[in-house]
């Protein structure tokens, strides 16, 4: 009982934290421009089946924090080392979506819209990743989950991944007629969601 508060505790501590970081960079790119942002762009299947599948990992995790009992039912067993070895994994992939942030700054957006004065980051994370905030954030609810011992909550996070990645060309097709050439060239050098290990040619 004692480990399971240990744990509740610290999964509490990296989530709250970690939404508190998301909602300022979110909160500050907007008020920075003040631009009109629609969810249309993406398609009615991915912009609604990307908001719901989201809407249940919160649940989960949420319910989590309130009250590990409310998700007993898609507990599983593991050892106390690798939950703990979860913990670590969690705390590095916090430290990435940090780096994330502030390497982006006022360029994020909820959506595949770009923002009319977005800049084209390269510094940071997106000097090897196009889309670092997917793989970190995936990385983060995963090890979450493994910190909690519930397989529910991973895969969420894996299917609201999928969605993304779905959605991730449409983006890169904005991206693209922003910043043209620049990002053609971008792409070359870069991996999507992983660093390349080959530059193309």
């Amino acid at each position: 009982m004692r480990d399971e508060t240990v744990f509740k505790l610290i999964f509490m501590a990296l989530f709250l934290s970690g939404t508190s970081i998301s909602i300022f960079y979110r909160w500050r790119a907007q008020q920075s421009s003040k631009d009109e942002i629609t969810y249309r762009e993406e398609g009615p299947l991915i912009m609604y089946a990307l908001r719901l599948l989201g809407l249940g990992l919160w649940v989960a995790v949420i319910g989590y924090m309130i009250n590990p009992g409310w998700m007993q039912w898609a507990s599983i067993s593991l050892p106390v080392w690798f939950r703990g070895a979860a913990v670590g994994l969690a705390g590095i992939a916090w430290a990435l979506i940090l780096w994330m942030f502030r390497s982006l700054g006022n360029n994020i957006t909820p959506t595949v819209i770009t923002r009319q004065d977005h800049s084209l980051v390269t510094n940071g994370p997106y000097r090897w990743i196009r889309h670092p905030l997917y793989t970190f954030a995936a990385l983060f609810y995963v090890s979450l989950g493994l910190m909690a011992a519930n397989w529910f909550i991973p895969f969420m996070a894996l299917l609201v991944f999928v969605m993304l990645a779905l959605r991730t060309p449409k983006e890169e097709e904005k991206l693209t007629e922003k910043f043209g050439e620049d990002y053609r060239r971008y792409m070359q050098r870069t991996g999507r969601f992983l660093p390349r290990l080959v530059e193309e040619s």
